[in-house]
């Protein structure tokens, strides 16, 4: 059976359904990730001479998200019912954590959404995505190897490939949800105007992470679906309040 054919699977970050951003982002791609449905998209002046539609096509068949664990195909003699459970268990040991506010910033030639600013709590959930769903991964195809290394990977991240099947994990590792495919200079500009004032009532303060999310697709033609949301239930780590309490009750 060729590896297309073959189902795939992601661990995910994405946005809670109910608080504005997940709506509007999926509107803007044009597919609900949940249901399948088409979606309109939102009515923006001075972009008629862009082909929105092409513009988003490939963000739109990912489905919006911030990927942790990338696109795999499972180990033999591993069930989806086994990366279920290692999704259950994985969440029960991650804490929720509240990350920097997000910003609209060109990546290469394609837009995203990114962080304001670093942040080590999520590069540590990423990290651990990497290595705790690692013993459910397949190895990569020789084929998928030579498609990576043809996109002029540094040594590191060739390296990173081989060892995690994708090249953009641990210190390499950058949080962005895709808002659209590669650009010419002149439409990323001018759509990085507009996307900043489009999503700009989501990007004005922190957000709490506190979901990880599955998703997945049949095979590599068609587009990934999200199939769970997990809850973070792992032990709040103390903030700055907690210790300068600990320290008053001595």
């Amino acid at each position: 059976m060729s590896s297309s054919t073959h189902p795939r699977y992601a661990i995910y970050y994405a946005p809670p359904p109910g608080g504005g951003l997940w709506e509007l982002a999926q509107r803007w791609l044009g597919r609900d990730c949940e249901s399948g449905a088409t979606l309109v998209r939102p009515e923006i002046d001075g972009l008629r001479a862009i082909d929105l539609d092409a513009a988003t096509a490939s963000p739109r068949r990912y489905g919006f998200h911030a990927t942790l664990k990338a696109p795999f195909r499972l180990a033999p003699g591993t069930s989806l019912r086994d990366l279920h459970d290692a999704l259950a268990v994985f969440a029960a040991r991650q804490s929720p954590f509240e990350a920097p506010a997000l910003t609209v910033r060109a990546l290469g030639p394609f837009l995203a959404m990114t962080l304001s600013k670093p942040s080590e709590e999520m590069d540590r959930l990423a990290a651990a995505a990497v290595r705790d769903f690692e013993p459910l991964r397949a190895p990569l195809r020789e084929g998928d190897l030579q498609r990576r290394q043809k996109s002029g990977l540094t040594p590191r991240q060739e390296a990173l490939l081989r060892q995690w099947g994708y090249p953009y994990v641990m210190e390499e590792f950058r949080f962005h949800m895709t808002l659209t495919g590669p650009l010419e200079t002149a439409e990323r500009e001018l759509l990085q105007s507009h996307l900043t004032d489009l999503f700009s009532p989501h990007t004005a303060a922190p957000f709490h992470v506190d979901t990880v999310c599955l998703y997945g697709q049949h095979n590599q033609e068609t587009p990934f679906q999200l199939m769970d949301r997990v809850r973070l239930s792992g032990p709040r780590a103390p903030d700055a309040a907690d210790a300068e309490r600990g320290e008053l009750a001595r």
